[in-house]
């Protein structure tokens, strides 16, 4: 099969793992994502993912209950190594060969993260899981998807949602808001629309890296993108 994107980063937010709970992770998301990743990596496409942990823990609302910024953060950046520890676990038992690397070093349960050996694992068609952020506080994990995908050279990040894509405002809200199937950066700038936080959406355009954004729980929908499929939205 001839593959549009070879290298992906795939970034999937800690709130999505919640499905229909109010905390953790529900099993059933968890599963779903994991096959979904799996067909991919049988199709040849090397890939990388991006743990969020907003069902965990958000650095940004701890520090709202008055807990210290930096502190919470690095809170919410091991609730991202949880999650990946998760879908690592997930994806083992269907098969999948994986490796867990963390910007934040805890020897027992994951690699450390270094550039090389993350892209070397990728070479040998390993499924790559990346928590703890950048490793750094006042970063978003959507700026730690950017700043990885650029360092492991990935064709693409691909911005797993709820929703279809990218609209002129939020599609839950307003049922008349238009649809996007390609926009560039400079119009996404222009109208204020919500696709990731500043510093990662700069980086990608910066480094002339395209965002596809899509809704992650349509059945084969991460196939039908590698493959060249126009689904989602196009940040380019």
């Amino acid at each position: 099969m001839n593959l549009k994107y070879k290298r992906i980063l795939l970034k999937i937010s800690g709130e999505s793992l919640l499905g229909k709970k109010e905390f953790g992770i529900d099993h059933e998301v968890l599963a779903h994502y994991s096959l979904a990743i799996s067909e991919v990596a049988e199709m040849g496409v090397e890939v990388a993912v991006v743990m969020g942990g907003g069902n965990i823990f958000r650095g940004v609302s701890l520090e709202q209950g008055g807990v210290d910024r930096a502190q919470a953060d690095y809170m919410g950046m091991l609730s991202t190594v949880i999650n990946g520890m998760a879908i690592q676990d997930s994806l083992e038992q269907i098969g999948a060969k994986t490796r867990l690397l963390s910007a934040v070093e805890i020897h027992k349960v994951c690699e450390p993260y270094i550039r090389r050996r993350a892209i070397r694992h990728i070479e040998k068609g390993r499924i790559v899981i990346l928590a703890g952020g950048t490793g750094n506080p006042f970063f978003t994990t959507d700026t730690a998807a950017s700043l990885r995908a650029i360092e492991i050279e990935a064709d693409v990040v691909l911005k797993a949602t709820k929703v279809d894509g990218v609209y002129s405002a939020d599609p839950m809200i307003n049922p008349n808001a238009k649809f996007f199937e390609t926009i560039s950066f400079q119009d996404v700038l222009m109208n204020r629309l919500n696709v990731m936080d500043m510093t990662a959406f700069t980086l990608c355009q910066e480094n002339k890296l395209p965002i596809i954004v899509f809704n992650v729980n349509k059945p084969g929908i991460l196939k039908r993108i590698v493959a060249g499929e126009a689904v989602g939205t196009l940040v380019s």
